[in-house]
């Protein structure tokens, strides 16, 4: 028992599994809401093409847009036929000898819908004829008037078998008996597209405005939206532009501090120390206009420390040019002078004596000698 190799049993489950593909895929597809309207989409495209005849036979497909059918190989004037009858609710069918006029007028049961049909074929001498009404309803004074209506629509036709536009123009003067006599409601045959087929001219007309609506806000949105970007580009374009003037003007100022030296010297090098890593803060700033504009003020800032420090060394409470302090003035403004530049005079108003020790001019004045 060992020994014997035996086969593996069949799982169904990956049969079910595999079965089950499709239906996810089609329960996916229905679950959103591109799948529904695609859905229904092809179900109206569906109902249009069986309401517009895409089954029809070649008689039905011929009738739902003319009033005469001819079969191939009959000689008729299919324009004169259709001035014949005209609007009228008639709808003749000229079928080949021997063919099966029921069944012919049985094809028009839909494309016919609200006429009076009337199959006919040359039979010998005579017109076969065989017609149905598409008319009226079901009721029994309805099919009273249908059976009337059928069997007297062809009468006379038989005399111009070998004309078969004069036999149209007999069938058309039995017709308007008929109308004349009630037993077929007067008014004009309409062809209309069935309903379908507008609701597809409503959708497609919908489609187009509803698309062109969307090209339109779509364009303008686009359009404001590039305008807003070109106008946020030009905006950052001028503040670097300005950021770099106040930065060349700044580098000018610093440039000009660089010979003053004294006690301002700490305030220009702080000054230059921020301004280099200003600079490393300008190289790596991006577009964006409110870093830009940030490091603007603070580049008027240092330009506004600069200007104040030029002032300072212009009005001398800095340095001056030479690279050294500026040389302090006597207290005395000068021998015999006042720290005025007036010359010094005593209590009385003479001029005072020269202090002690001040060199003369070789004698000295006084009293007398002693």
């Amino acid at each position: 028992m060992s020994g014997v190799a035996t086969r593996p049993a069949r799982v169904p489950a990956r049969r079910g599994a595999a079965a089950t593909g499709p239906r996810r895929l089609l329960g996916r597809l229905v679950g959103t809401a591109f799948g529904r309207a695609t859905l229904a989409c092809l179900a109206l495209a569906g109902w249009a093409l069986w309401t517009g005849g895409i089954l029809d036979g070649p008689v039905a497909r011929q009738v739902r847009v003319s009033s005469v059918y001819a079969a191939p190989g009959v000689d008729l004037d299919r324009d004169a036929a259709e001035r014949v009858i005209g609007n009228r609710r008639l709808v003749v069918l000229i079928m080949e000898p021997g063919a099966d006029l029921r069944e012919a007028c049985a094809d028009t049961k839909r494309a016919a819908q609200g006429t009076l049909v009337l199959a006919m074929s040359r039979d010998g001498e005579d017109w076969d004829t065989y017609g149905c009404s598409r008319l009226g309803g079901d009721g029994a004074k309805d099919l009273g008037r249908a059976m009337v209506a059928e069997t007297t629509i062809g009468r006379g036709a038989d005399a111009f078998v070998d004309r078969p536009v004069e036999a149209l123009k007999v069938i058309v003067l039995n017709y308007d008996r008929l109308v004349r006599a009630g037993l077929v409601p007067d008014g004009a045959r309409t062809i209309s597209p069935s309903l379908p087929r507008y609701l597809l001219a409503g959708g497609a007309v919908t489609g187009v405005v509803a698309g062109a609506a969307v090209l339109w806000f779509g364009g303008r949105r686009a359009g404001r939206l590039a305008d807003a970007r070109r106008a946020g580009r030009d905006a950052r374009a001028d503040e670097r532009a300005a950021l770099g003037a106040a930065t060349a003007v700044l580098a000018q100022q610093i440039i000009d501090l660089d010979g003053y030296a004294g006690p301002a010297a700490p305030a220009h090098r702080r000054l230059a120390a921020d301004y280099v890593g200003l600079l490393d803060e300008v190289s790596e700033v991006d577009d964006d206009a409110g870093a830009l504009r940030r490091l603007r003020e603070r580049v008027e800032e240092l330009n506004r420390r600069a200007a104040a420090l030029a002032d300072d060394a212009a009005s001398g409470r800095g340095t001056d040019r030479a690279g050294g302090r500026k040389q302090d003035k006597p207290p005395g403004g000068g021998a015999g002078r006042s720290a005025g530049g007036r010359p010094d005079r005593t209590a009385s108003g003479r001029p005072g004596k020269a202090a002690a020790g001040a060199p003369g001019k070789g004698r000295t004045r006084g009293r007398g000698r002693r």
